[in-house]
């Protein structure tokens, strides 16, 4: 599929786009202008739940951090909203624990960023019905054990001393990994 080519969107092309960051926010929007969806944008938890209940779109792209608060209450207006809405997840701390909680209350998918246009919209557009192909390049053992350190880190509430409690882990050395990127 090239980058500018209009798609078979359906009679509903409105897209909600949600992300604090505006360049970001702003290039995405008229990336997904040029395949046919008619997008307005959202910087904030607050704006984003505006907006989903204001005018409920059929598409949605919602970061997962956002400065006011978590994006998956974005999701779940939308879904409150219009249960048909296809709501994909972006963020840049990937994490099971949060991608398995996002697709509970109704994403369709969930993406690590960087994410381009094409990816976002393979997402939207994805039949729900079919089974996504394995992974090319199935995640390393450090990636297992740093994505496990993450769930953890999120059911203890982001407390660092319990979560390194529940580890058997010293408390710095988690520290040290939390400040870390996440491995490939």
């Amino acid at each position: 599929m090239t980058d500018d080519r209009p798609l078979d969107l359906g009679p509903d092309r409105t897209l909600l786009l949600v992300d604090d960051d505006s360049a970001f926010v702003t290039r995405l929007a008229r990336a997904m202008e040029r395949r046919g969806f008619l997008t307005e944008t959202a910087e904030s938890v607050a704006a984003g739940r505006a907006a989903a209940q204001a005018r409920p779109p059929a598409y949605a792209v919602v970061d997962l951090r956002l400065e006011d608060g978590n994006g998956l209450e974005v999701v779940e207006m939308l879904h409150g909203c219009r249960p048909d809405c296809r709501v994909v997840v972006l963020t840049g701390y990937g994490a099971i624990a949060t991608a398995v909680a996002a697709v509970k209350i109704g994403a369709v998918d969930y993406l690590s960023k960087p994410a381009d246009a094409a990816d976002i919209t393979n997402a939207l557009l994805a039949r729900t019905d079919t089974m996504p192909a394995p992974p090319e390049n199935p995640m390393s053992a450090d990636r297992v054990r740093w994505e496990h350190i993450q769930r953890i880190y999120e059911l203890c509430d982001r407390n660092v001393s319990e979560t390194a409690r529940r580890l058997n882990m010293h408390r710095r050395t988690l520290q040290r990994i939390l400040a870390k990127r996440s491995p490939k």
